[in-house]
């Protein structure tokens, strides 16, 4: 063997510690028990019993009378001992005296006396001294060939191995999540298409040839089978395209990209995201209407009558319009539309509890009629018990005795905001605001009647009261939430 030339020369470089005699046999038992004994530090020990001077010496004598008790220090310290092919090559690569025993150390994550200790034991080996710990190693060592090249050739091999053996795992688990974490995953179960999907997933890390050797696939399949993924990528983005163009379509272009999203959403075979929508209505010029400034409409015609209190206002000057129940506070105001026709009035009740307009009456004259007969409308769907507030504004229609005696005959208790403070009116002002953007602004009206206004504009009462979803409601309507409240048949 090419160790027995440097045995027969005297080259090996023999470790210092096998020629010093100067520590007896108990010195050295007493140094290992201490290391056993106190955490095998090998510093604590040297401190403890002030010899050795060396960790070498201390390192030796443990393996000796304790073979493989001593803790590894490396900068590898938790892996475990190399496999013998990879401490010959380490031994190999020590004699052919390219480097020193530090160098070798550093690179391999050894010790520096760890290449000496192997090389005893090979040479030990076929010498026929080695004791019987040791056997097993040996005969592994006797398989291995002693040239440096054929070494480094089974190290290549090595590598190799180890990279076939991560492309398994890294094909396995991604099988698994393919399978919904099958434990038995197998990536022959997988169709073509999953294949493809997986291949995909993990060429960042690895190259295409060998995926697709791996997975047994020949390319021209992969390529059929991503052609239709992309295929089927494109049919599902034209699907949520016209879903989006739809739901838009189906509010009478009032929905922003919120409503559409829920909208679309509620559909359980569609599910998308708000930026989807977003980008959808975008390519699509699909605007929400935006309210713009107009001359307002005032049926303000002087204090014909005393003004009740406004129960709504706090101390603190902010207004309450919350109701914890329905027919608890209800407001009112009219509003106008201006269209090439004429001019169209609308003069709705509006429930606080959850926004619902429960009766309105349309009139091309602001007349007291008009209002009368909305509050008329309203109080038919009273129970005999319920006796709400009606918040308005100081317009005259609620200071003629037309509409005082309405509610005094059916209880109802008046507010009415101060003088030209909108805001004292506010939740009826946010109604007509959000009715005039999506109902009326934007629209050309030429060539409508005002009989033909004023039909379509009670179909988009009935559309907001059953249909038109609400965010403040969880995305429903004020008739769906209080079907789901059980308030309503």
């Amino acid at each position: 063997m090419w160790w027995d030339e440097y045995v027969a020369t005297g080259d090996i470089p023999i470790s210092k510690h096998e020629s010093n005699p100067r520590f007896t046999d108990e010195q050295k038992r007493t140094a290992v028990d201490h290391y056993l004994e106190h955490g095998r530090s090998l510093a604590r020990t040297m401190r403890a019993l002030g010899y050795p001077k060396s960790r070498e010496y201390l390192c030796r004598w443990i393996d000796e009378l304790a073979p493989g008790r001593r803790k590894y220090r490396g900068p590898n310290s938790r892996k475990s001992s190399p496999a013998p092919e990879t401490k010959a090559h380490i031994v190999a690569e020590l004699e052919s005296r390219g480097c020193t025993a530090a160098e070798v150390a550093r690179r391999y994550g050894c010790s520096r006396v760890s290449p000496y200790h192997w090389r005893r034991d090979i040479i030990e080996s076929h010498n026929g001294d080695a004791d019987n710990r040791g056997r097993s190693v040996n005969e592994e060592y006797d398989k291995l060939p002693t040239d440096v090249g054929k070494l480094q050739e089974m190290e290549e091999n090595l590598r190799v191995r180890v990279r076939e053996l991560q492309l398994e795992c890294d094909v396995l688990e991604g099988t698994r999540a393919i399978l919904k974490k099958d434990p038995g995953a197998d990536p022959n179960r997988l169709s073509n298409r999953e294949k493809a999907g997986l291949v995909t997933l993990l060429r960042a890390k690895w190259k295409l040839k060998d995926l697709l050797t791996y997975m047994r696939m020949a390319k021209s399949s992969y390529e059929y089978a991503m052609s239709a993924s992309r295929q089927d990528k494109d049919e599902e983005t034209r699907t949520v395209h016209r879903a989006v163009v739809a739901s838009f379509r189906r509010s009478g272009f009032t929905y922003g990209y919120r409503r559409v999203l829920k909208d679309v959403n509620s559909d359980e075979k569609i599910k998308i995201g708000e930026w989807t929508v977003r980008r959808v209505m975008r390519s699509e010029g699909l605007l929400a209407r935006n309210p713009r400034k107009k001359r307002r409409y005032s049926s303000y015609v002087g204090e014909i009558s005393e003004a009740p209190a406004n129960t709504c206002r706090r101390n603190d000057g902010t207004h309450d319009f919350s109701a914890d129940a329905p027919n608890k506070l209800w407001v009112t105001d009219v509003t106008e539309f201006a269209i090439p026709a004429g001019k169209v009035y609308l003069s709705p009740i509006i429930d606080c509890f959850d926004g619902m307009p429960i009766s309105w009456s349309t009139s091309t004259s602001p007349d007291a009629k008009m209002a009368n007969s909305s509050l008329e409308g309203a109080c038919s769907r009273l129970g005999r018990d319920e006796h709400p507030r009606v918040h308005s504004d100081r317009g005259g229609h609620y200071r003629w005795p037309g509409w005082i005696s309405i509610c005094e005959k059916h209880g109802l208790v008046r507010s009415m905001s101060r003088k030209g403070c909108s805001p004292d009116n506010s939740r009826a002002e946010g109604f007509f605001g959000r009715l005039k953007v999506e109902f009326f602004y934007g629209c050309d009206w030429q060539g409508v009647t005002l009989e033909e206004f004023a039909g379509m504009l009670d179909t988009y009462l009935r559309w907001y009261r059953d249909l038109r979803m609400k965010s403040d409601l969880g995305y429903m309507s004020p008739m769906q939430y209080r079907r789901k409240l059980g308030l309503a048949a």
